[in-house]
């Protein structure tokens, strides 16, 4: 088999001095190590189209891997671009390509094929993959500067699941898309990894085959062109066929099973509630030392959390088996009717806000999550810092949760539907840490700013969780997730903020 490849494998190719070279590379089993694309077609079916988009994907991938082994690549290809796309709103799709693909791309990054890639001037991809889906990952984190994919039609806004000519791009329609693009200026380097990407390696002027080999390990994530802080999606695992069949299957077992927990946390004495979360199978650790309640001749503690899903609070109050009211930035009315804890929202004027929370304080206490906003990634975005100026009573609590199936947070879709996802996974956890209280030293009544008061709990938090600091802010999510300008700065610390003493775990 071996002798029947007409080129050399990518490990022969050289990088060095490829600053002005262009490299033309297929996209699935060369730049990604996976060689199939239906996780790609079941994420876009399940995020932009819901649960029965996906079954018809599902009930499609037999009939389009019979076309594709047995016919051609192009029919079964076509077959699951049909399923995928037919009736779902253009903007949707970029919306899924640009906010949730990058995350799974970019965990399958190819080493041996990206370190060719990134090695040249010029970067081209060539894929039968819809150009739609994947120009969005391939630009902004991989800095292609063309991308040359199959092309849907549309109407009205709509894709129509249609192909549009030249048809998909494999074997002489790539090659032919090639010539069209460069015409007799030949690419440099052209990579591939199977016998219908020949045609167009062929017109390159040199040619490298990436030899599948599944157990070659992916890009490292921090040796990533760019670091994914931000992304959407609801799956937290790449859809293989069979992953997405127990999807499929698993939702409305677990959505009964979401609304029996929701109950739980929202109907019985929250001393109790920690119990009955472990007997549904709810996960919720607690190190460190609580805080005990606070007396009436004494103001409350402010707890600072960082963010991970709008349940913080609550799983916060399960900890110290107590309801805790929490202020809020933007929560569902849903959300706000089914927590079993007084919710309080923000106003964004500061004056009015530091006056709410002062008057709360009195009340007893209180949680605030000063990042704003959620973030899946071991990053800890800027924490405003007004709530340094309204109390000395600072605890600050290190929150974690992990997810088997569905994250608990969304920018695209509604949010009143984030705990019930957080709920639908079949055995979700929490770990709360209590840090030990701020010194008075530490605080502003002792000199120091609101803003280093801030970043100080920023940093011991990160180091209790091992995440970075990063100074993002909430705009920076939405306008990453939105694709906006295409950009995002680079504010991540780069190093891990070391532990210190005011640790308590």
């Amino acid at each position: 088999m071996e002798d029947s490849i007409p080129f050399p494998s990518v490990e022969t190719c050289s990088s060095n001095g490829r600053e002005n070279h262009t490299v033309v590379a297929d996209m699935d089993g060369t730049l990604l190590r996976g060689r199939s694309s239906f996780p790609y077609f079941a994420l876009v079916a399940f995020e932009a189209g819901g649960a029965l988009r996906l079954l018809m994907v599902l009930l499609s991938a037999p009939l389009a891997g019979l076309l594709y082994y047995f016919v051609s690549e192009s029919a079964g290809i076509q077959v699951l671009i049909f399923a995928t796309y037919a009736g779902m709103k253009v903007s949707d799709i970029e919306s899924v390509g640009k906010a949730v693909l990058p995350k799974f791309y970019s965990s399958d990054l190819h080493p041996e094929s990206w370190r060719v890639f990134s090695s040249c001037g010029k970067r081209c991809v060539l894929t039968a993959n819809p150009r739609i889906m994947v120009e969005g990952f391939l630009k902004e984190f991989l800095g292609a500067d063309l991308v040359l994919g199959t092309e849907i039609g549309t109407y009205k806004g709509r894709a129509t699941g249609f192909v549009l000519d030249p048809g998909v791009l494999v074997d002489e329609q790539k090659a032919q898309a090639l010539l069209k693009e460069f015409g007799d200026n030949r690419p440099h380097i052209g990579l591939g990894d199977r016998q219908t990407d020949f045609p167009f390696m062929a017109l390159c002027k040199e040619a490298y085959v990436v030899p599948y080999n599944p157990e070659v390990k992916p890009v490292p994530q921090d040796k990533l062109p760019k670091p994914i802080v931000f992304h959407d999606g609801r799956l937290v695992q790449k859809p293989y066929p069979i992953m997405a069949l127990i999807t499929v299957l698993w939702i409305p077992i677990g959505f009964i099973l979401a609304c029996l927990r929701i109950a739980a946390g929202a109907l019985l004495p929250m001393p109790i509630v920690y119990y009955a979360f472990w007997a549904l199978g709810v996960r919720v650790t607690v190190k460190g030392n609580p805080p005990p309640p606070v007396t009436k001749s004494s103001t409350g503690v402010l707890f600072i959390c960082s963010h991970r899903t709008l349940l913080d609070p609550i799983f916060l109050s399960t900890a110290l088996g107590r309801p805790i009211p929490a202020v809020t930035y933007s929560v569902s009315r849903l959300s706000e009717i089914i927590s079993p804890i007084k919710t309080v929202p923000l106003t964004r004027d500061r004056a009015t806000d530091a006056s709410m929370i002062k008057k709360l304080l009195e009340e007893g206490d209180l949680a605030i999550c000063p990042e704003g906003t959620t973030c899946r990634e071991p990053f800890l975005l800027r924490f405003s810092a007004m709530f340094a100026e309204l109390t000395d009573q600072l605890v600050p609590v290190a929150m974690v949760n992990k997810m088997s199936m569905f994250h608990g947070t969304t920018a695209r879709g509604w949010k009143g539907m984030d705990p019930f996802y957080f709920f639908m996974n079949p055995s979700p956890a929490y770990e709360v840490t209590f840090l030990n209280k701020l010194p008075l030293e530490l605080t502003c009544s002792s000199g120091k700013s609101s803003h280093e008061v801030a970043n100080y709990i920023q940093r011991v938090i990160a180091a209790t969780l091992s995440y970075e600091c990063t100074s993002f802010t909430r705009k920076d999510k939405y306008r990453a997730l939105a694709g906006n300008d295409g950009t995002v700065p680079d504010k991540t610390t780069k190093t891990k903020p070391k532990a210190n003493k005011i640790m308590g775990c």
